[in-house]
């Protein structure tokens, strides 16, 4: 078997153990000055990733992220913010982990060697959807199993692995592969390659709601105005947008009970509430097609 890359030893850290432990941070920290250059190594095929998953959110497809340990609570994480963000559904965006829910908190050994199990988890999936496997090695037989029902029911694959020559890179439909190097503790993936990973999927939803419409410019003009601070920050784009005081932003978005983009269109257009929405329903929900 080739070597795991995660798992070899990082020179430049072996004297971690006896260092100040102002220089320990020094060094963990000169080793992730290195993530963001090695994920730009990999911008193509994360700009392809983003491409496939939001046509398939245009046909009505689901984004499905799927990892043991480390790269499944980052899953789970990505999909958790994405309906605050951007008001979709919680459906919409979600991360499975081997050994299910309780995994997130508590590991569960052996569960990312078992093929079955992934195969069964993934009986979630449609044609229509997207299946990320998340893995710093790229080997977990769990993964082989999810990727394995994908492909029999037809739904995208895209693997996110720091290991090139991990197996879900031979069987992903796109991969994503970031060589972030050895680890600051020898195979401890939750460090360089777990924030390779975030990185990662932060473009992946981010990119896909962009491209389907949930900002304007960069305002996230679907948040949800759940608490004060979203109150505010929704007031702020919609008076910035509809080019009104922040009271006849507030009082439209009342109105509107706290709808960021009607109450845009409203404001914009000079038309009344049944109208805004008609409009941005004619448009697919894409606020820059109306205004």
């Amino acid at each position: 078997m080739s070597e795991v890359i995660t798992e070899t030893r990082n020179l430049l850290t072996r004297d971690i153990d006896i260092i100040s432990t102002r220089e320990m941070v020094q060094k963990m920290n000169d080793e992730d000055k290195l993530v963001a250059f090695a994920v730009e190594e990999a911008l193509d095929e994360i700009s392809q990733a983003i491409d496939i998953i939001s046509k398939q959110f245009l046909k009505g497809g689901k984004l499905y992220y799927f990892g043991a340990g480390t790269s499944g609570r980052l899953g789970v994480l990505d999909a958790s913010e994405c309906p605050p963000t951007f008001s979709v559904e919680p459906d919409m965006v979600q991360g499975i982990m081997a050994g299910g829910d309780s995994a997130f908190k508590t590991a569960v050994e052996g569960i990312e060697d078992n093929f079955d199990a992934g195969v069964e988890d993934a009986k979630i999936l449609t044609e229509k959807d997207v299946a990320v496997a998340i893995s710093a090695s790229g080997n977990p037989n769990y993964l082989l199993g999810v990727l394995a029902q994908a492909e029999k029911v037809g739904a995208k694959t895209v693997g996110i692995t720091c290991n090139p020559s991990g197996k879900i890179s031979e069987e992903a439909g796109l991969v994503i592969c970031v060589d972030v190097g050895p680890e600051v503790i020898a195979g401890s993936s939750r460090l360089k390659a777990g924030t390779a990973q975030k990185m990662i999927l932060n473009m992946l939803t981010t990119g896909a709601m962009i491209k389907i419409g949930k900002t304007y410019e960069n305002f996230m003009i679907d948040l949800k105005a759940s608490n004060e601070k979203l109150k505010d920050r929704a007031i702020r784009i919609v008076a910035e947008l509809a080019q009104v005081t922040h009271a006849e932003a507030l009082k439209k978005l009342i109105e509107f009970n706290w709808e960021i983009k009607p109450a845009i269109v409203s404001l914009y257009l000079a038309i009344d509430i049944d109208k805004a929405k008609e409009q941005l329903k004619k448009h697919n929900g894409i606020l820059r097609k109306v205004i």
